[in-house]
């Protein structure tokens, strides 16, 4: 690992930087159609750049008006629909008796905002016989009825076929699964098509019998599913269909809740709260804090990386995560200097005593990382779009923090206290008769002497 260290740690800088810097690097989309190519930006919330404002309404079924708890069901799923992997911060709010207004941070396309929403999502298993269907047809679903519905799907993710290609796997319930056992096993051979608003999704002929209730969705052709569709799929089984029909009643661009001037004003402070950071560790912990602010000033590299590269949007609540996550780092190194000076007052080596100051202070770095990762987990579990944003950046910012504090300050302080340059007290904050020498190990008993590097 101590050979390994300074590579990795160069190879993950320099690449961080090439994402920071380059312009116009471009990446496979994964949420875009197939083939298609994102380039990485920094993406930046409704508070500090604006974004699109959708309005929906919810429309009655068979007479029956949607209701307070009904609006309330609507809310949550269209916001979890909009917000799957957490980091898009989208605002949703209920207006009136039967609105849903959508609000999401630097989009610019209505449609593919209503592709994703408006969907009810009902899905249908429906025995077709002998009769061959493609891909995207319509089905009357009077003439061909659903064996069961989507609401016997327990959890749906996307995987792979036996040939690597992408797949909608199912969980079937109880009375889905044992349906579907039942015709699997008297109709090999047939045909059965699983359709989503009455329209074909894939329409395969059953190899065999299906007894476990593990169902497996593949795309026509040689490719299979693209990643759009299946991840689309899955979203949409995966958070239920919607209580009520809705339509999208009017769309529009809104401008920034906080605004450029905010931004600018949010980066100053940063910078003037990091430089003071820098200041103190300079002057009390001089070598040691030179490389802290190192290690700081790579982790603000990689950090930047990562939400370019999710993308992340950053919004207020985003940034304050990231400054809290740079307190933590801050206090690992602490926590390890401060080690280090104890073990060099008892006459230890540099290298014994850099060694011994990180080992010694790990226990308590980890649980407090640990703890804070528990609470960020908790967060990013059960809170809203905005405390999700917060808790996702958090904890990256925890996780990227351990990497600089305990990988990289390590690795760059086992080779400066090997230089002669760096064997005066001073360097340390320590005075010359606070211990023997930087060099030297007193010879106190068996055990300090084993430490001698």
């Amino acid at each position: 690992m101590r050979k390994a260290g300074p590579i990795l740690i160069l190879l993950i800088g320099v690449l961080a930087l090439a994402i920071d810097l380059a312009p116009g690097l471009r990446l496979p989309d994964s949420t875009s159609a197939e083939g298609t190519w994102r380039t990485v930006e920094t993406k930046l919330g409704l508070d500090l750049s604006g974004g699109l404002r959708v309005e929906y309404q919810a429309l009655p079924v068979e007479g029956k008006q949607p209701g307070p708890a009904d609006m309330a069901v609507i809310k949550d799923i269209v916001e979890r629909r909009v917000n799957t992997t957490g980091v898009s911060e989208p605002v949703v709010t209920t207006q009136g008796s039967d609105r849903v207004v959508i609000e999401l941070p630097g989009v610019t396309d209505p449609e593919a905002v209503r592709k994703l929403v408006g969907t009810t999502g009902r899905l249908d298993f429906v025995p077709l016989g002998s009769t061959q269907m493609t891909d995207g047809q319509a089905i009357d679903l009077e003439t061909f009825p659903p064996l069961f519905s989507g609401d016997q799907v327990s959890s749906a993710t996307v995987g792979t076929d036996q040939n690597g290609r992408p797949a909608v796997d199912f969980v079937l319930k109880d009375e889905g699964r044992q349906k579907f056992a039942d015709y699997t096993r008297d109709n090999v051979g047939s045909y059965f098509a699983i359709t989503l608003d009455g329209t074909v999704i894939s329409a395969p002929v059953i190899q065999n019998s299906i007894p476990n209730g593990n169902v497996q969705i593949t795309g026509g052709g040689l490719a299979g599913f693209a990643a759009k569709d299946a991840t689309e799929l899955v979203t949409v089984l995966k958070f239920g269909s919607l209580p009520f029909p809705i339509v999208a009643l009017s769309s529009e661009t809104i401008s920034a809740t906080l605004g450029t001037q905010f931004l600018v004003q949010t980066v100053l402070a940063g910078l003037v709260g990091i430089s003071l950071v820098f200041a103190f560790m300079l002057i009390y912990y001089r070598l040691p804090g030179a490389v802290a602010s190192f290690a700081l000033i790579y982790y603000a590299i990689v950090m930047y990386a990562i939400f370019r590269l999710v993308p992340v949007t950053l919004t207020l609540a985003g940034i304050a995560g990231f400054v809290l996550s740079v307190g933590m780092a801050v206090d690992a190194n602490i926590l390890i200097f401060e080690r280090m000076k104890e073990e060099l007052r008892v006459g230890k080596s540099l290298p014994a005593a850099v060694e011994a100051g990180f080992n010694r202070a790990w226990n308590s770095i980890l649980d407090s990382n640990v703890s804070s990762l528990i609470t960020a987990t908790i967060l990013y579990a059960f809170g809203s779009s905005v405390i999700r944003g917060f808790a996702l950046v958090l904890i990256i910012g925890v996780l990227v923090s351990m990497f600089s504090a305990i990988v990289v300050t390590r690795t760059i302080l086992r080779w400066v206290v090997r230089q002669e340059w760096a064997k005066k007290p001073s360097r340390y904050g320590l005075r010359d008769d606070e211990f023997v020498s930087l060099g030297a190990v007193r010879p106190t008993g068996r055990r300090e002497a084993r430490e001698r590097v």
